[in-house]
């Protein structure tokens, strides 16, 4: 780990920063999948449940758009969650080749959990840094993540392509 007072530029490239915000974001992952593994969970079925919570219903493909994945995975994913009975699928009313997806109460009281999880565990990661180093460090991650749409439109990419 880099000491104050070291300059990146002058650490091998595995300790520079874009390598330490990588090293961060799985770290982050893992913590993630530890503390809802605790109620079966994986960080993306969690991530489902809490989206279904706030936006309900969805079709299989809109998931998939919006949370970044295939849509065979996302049709994985909700079979995992309706056989344990966490969401529902039913058809569209407007169209009869679509089936939405439903968050059911079962499904609801799981997110209840997984929001006391994330609160503690957040609270956990957030040890010594201050409010304004929060926003210091959200402002920086949002222009990386700018960046990063740049860099997808000059490749001819789109972001959910990464």
């Amino acid at each position: 780990m880099l000491m104050a007072g070291d300059h990146e530029l002058d650490a091998p490239p595995w300790r520079r920063v874009d390598g330490t915000l990588m090293a961060t974001a799985r770290g982050v992952r893992k913590a993630y999948d530890h503390v809802l593994a605790d109620v079966g969970l994986t960080l993306p079925e969690a991530s489902l449940l809490a989206y279904l919570d706030e936006i309900e219903p969805q079709s299989q493909t809109q998931l998939a758009r919006r949370l970044g994945s295939g849509r065979a995975v996302m049709g994985d994913r909700i079979d995992t969650l309706e056989a344990r009975g966490a969401v529902s699928r039913q058809p569209d009313p407007n169209d009869r080749r679509v089936w939405l997806v439903h968050i059911t109460d079962t499904g609801q009281q799981l997110v209840a959990t997984i929001n006391e999880l994330d609160r503690v565990l957040r609270e956990q990661l957030r040890a010594g840094l201050s409010r304004e180093d929060r926003h210091r460090l959200a402002a920086i991650l949002i222009q990386i993540q700018q960046n990063l749409v740049a860099i997808a439109a000059a490749n001819g990419t789109d972001m959910e392509d990464q």
